[in-house]
């Protein structure tokens, strides 16, 4: 009894202190050091381009919010092809601090608009923004929905947003394919999707579910193709630039924006990465599941 007693006293104090680190880790992210940091690295991007000097996109990237290096990346892209609105819309964000949206939030004055199906995470990033120093002025917008390709337009009008957005995110484990092919109700200079790379070079989508989270499907089988996906930006006007290191989110932007300044790159490049191999002989196990070709 006292040894359980011991026990579950530790483990609470673990957790405060768990939860200690991780509130000072968060805090780092937007510390004045850090934001100073982020202005120089793109105001130099900034100047570099303009001196006609150019970065492999690959080369940019780096993790302070974002699930993979996609802060980097974004840094740089909008270093490069300028910045409109400074608006976002981030569907499928989770508390939206671990979001691709996040850094541009919080170092750099971005207003957007958060949609995410778990109401625990949206309480979490509601209570985050509402009183970080830097947002709670005028925190982002969060919705609280699961977003199927029926009621994606209305979900984000709904929010008092339509038009050109700067970045759009689309991470929803699945039907993040179908969700971008029925959006219009914003026109995003720049989309940043997840794919699934176990697919592969084939051209597949794994077929439209209004109700996937009741399907009982693993993520690891669901989505579209890194192929399937630049296919569908293509029919959309926009072109593939780069992705994370692992392929899993491609960055798209659109026809028309500073084309000269970041150029299209094959979807073979999405491929590079050694994990890439680990990932094909996974589809063998899954190559009998339905798909469609696109």
């Amino acid at each position: 009894m006292f040894a359980s007693t011991k026990t579950r006293i530790r483990d609470f104090l673990y957790g405060i202190v768990d939860e200690a680190n991780r509130d000072q880790a968060t805090a780092q992210k937007s510390h004045p050091a850090t934001k100073v940091a982020l202005r120089q690295l793109f105001n130099f991007y900034q100047a570099q381009v303009r001196a006609g000097n150019r970065f492999a996109l690959a080369d940019t990237g780096f993790r302070l919010f974002s699930q993979f290096e996609e802060d980097g990346l974004l840094l740089y892209l909008f270093a490069a092809i300028g910045v409109e609105r400074h608006r976002f819309v981030d569907i499928g964000s989770a508390d939206g601090i671990n979001s691709n949206c996040a850094n541009l939030a919080v170092n750099f004055g971005w207003h957007g608009l958060f949609i995410e199906g778990e109401p625990g995470k949206v309480a979490r990033g509601r209570a985050y923004y509402a009183k970080h120093p830097d947002t709670f002025v005028y925190p982002p917008t969060f919705v609280q929905a699961i977003v199927q390709r029926e009621n994606v337009n209305e979900l984000i009008r709904g929010a008092g947003v339509s038009g050109v957005v700067d970045l759009l995110s689309i991470d929803i484990d699945g039907n993040d394919y179908w969700v971008w092919e029925a959006l219009d109700a914003i026109a995003p200079r720049v989309v940043i999707v997840e794919t699934n790379v176990a697919f592969g070079r084939r051209s597949i989508v794994v077929p439209y579910e209004k109700n996937l989270f009741a399907a009982g499907i693993p993520a690891s089988c669901l989505g579209a193709s890194p192929v399937a996906m630049a296919k569908l930006a293509a029919r959309k006007s926009y072109r593939l630039v780069g992705a994370c290191r692992y392929g899993i989110n491609l960055i798209f932007v659109r026809n028309g924006v500073a084309e000269d300044v970041v150029p299209a790159v094959s979807v073979d490049t999405v491929f590079d990465h050694p994990r890439m191999a680990e990932r094909e002989r996974f589809f063998e196990t899954i190559k009998d599941r339905q798909y469609e070709t696109v």
